[in-house]
């Protein structure tokens, strides 16, 4: 089971850069930009604004300028900035990657169950990022963070979730990837098996996510929009198999734990989903037999039910479009076996 810190290492949204806007004043004088943004923000040392201009994360009335461009008044500048709450150092480990892509410009990794993305309370090594580091390191040995932040990673999937990520391997390309994921322009497929027999063949969840009011370890679904920010997932069923359903979610945003609350608040708590409580029987029979076999179901796949299979974006240097798929982990598919063999042979009988 997950420690307190865990948890709280894990909540952070999908995306990790967010969109800073500013104006500048009718009375400004002409100033260097990279000066003049380094004035409005706390901790930022002018070379690592100068490194994001360069880069591409900072915009000028929607065009790219140099760290030498004068503001003036009226202008309207907008920086991609690097959502980390954390000073967590990476170190770099040799640590096994499944990469199933690589350029000089990109990578994409199929993560495995039980790992967490990148460092931070609770979890300092054995990340992903811990082994993205080694493997830039032993290609560019002079790579750092000044030049790749958090060398390259501009999204993140939860721990015990499976399948694609994306990363940079040049700040240009992060810079171009980020953008894409703030505009929502990137395609993220998910299959999840969920409690319940879904009603609806497909649908779309359009409710706010904010942390839950009672428990601050979860997150809970607003759909009045009072609270929270805004969140939309499209689902598609792929399978019913009378107590549990199979369903596609594409993401439109990324909030955190999205696809878990959304299809909680609908009444499909992912299986095995034990912040959500689904590691408990949801729906079935009162018969013991069937509590054995949810148990073993529960302990082929020990983890809530979730495989990030599809990613797509534009390529940062190519500009064409560049998807990829991976199949479902070994665990989620043998899970999803038993029940087809089970509901073959049983009639549906509800408590």
């Amino acid at each position: 089971m997950n420690t307190d810190q865990e948890i709280m290492n894990d909540d952070q949204p999908e995306e990790l850069y967010e969109r800073k806007s500013f104006y500048v004043d009718k009375g400004q004088e002409p100033m260097r930009i990279d000066k003049w943004v380094q004035m409005r923000l706390e901790n930022a040392s002018r070379n690592k604004i100068q490194n994001a201009i360069e880069a591409g994360f900072l915009t000028v009335n929607g065009k790219q300028e140099k760290s030498n461009y004068k503001v003036k008044p009226g202008d309207e500048i907008i920086l991609m900035s690097y959502i980390n709450p954390e000073t967590t150092d990476v170190k770099p480990e040799n640590i096994p990657l499944n990469i199933v892509y690589e350029d000089d410009a990109v990578m994409v990794i199929n993560k495995p169950a039980n790992m967490v993305v990148h460092p931070g309370v609770g979890n300092y090594t054995g990340t992903l990022l811990n082994g993205v580091a080694f493997h830039l390191l032993q290609q560019n040995p002079s790579i750092n963070e000044d030049e790749l932040p958090r060398y390259g990673l501009v999204h993140r999937i939860d721990k015990n979730t499976t399948g694609l990520i994306v990363l940079a391997k040049t700040a240009e390309a992060a810079a171009s990837l980020a953008k894409q994921f703030f505009n929502h322009t990137v395609q993220r497929k998910y299959v999840a098996l969920v409690w319940g027999n879904m009603e609806e063949d497909e649908g779309t969840v359009n409710a706010h996510i904010a942390r839950h009011q009672r428990f601050r370890k979860m997150f809970a679904a607003y759909p009045e929009g009072e609270t929270g920010k805004h969140a939309i997932t499209h689902y598609r069923v792929l399978e019913r198999m009378n107590y549990v359903t199979l369903v596609e979610c594409i993401l439109e945003t990324g909030r955190t734990h999205q696809i878990r609350v959304h299809m909680k608040h609908v009444g499909h708590t992912l299986f095995n989903d034990w912040e959500y409580g689904g590691d408990r029987i949801l729906k079935g029979t009162v018969y013991t037999k069937y509590k054995q076999f949810v148990d073993n179901c529960f302990a082929i796949c020990p983890r809530c039910a979730l495989h990030a299979k599809t990613l797509g974006f534009v390529h940062p240097v190519t500009k064409q479009e560049m998807f990829f798929e991976s199949p479902l982990a070994e665990d989620m598919e043998a899970v999803i076996e038993k029940w087809r063999n089970y509901v073959k042979h049983k009639p549906v009988s509800e408590e």
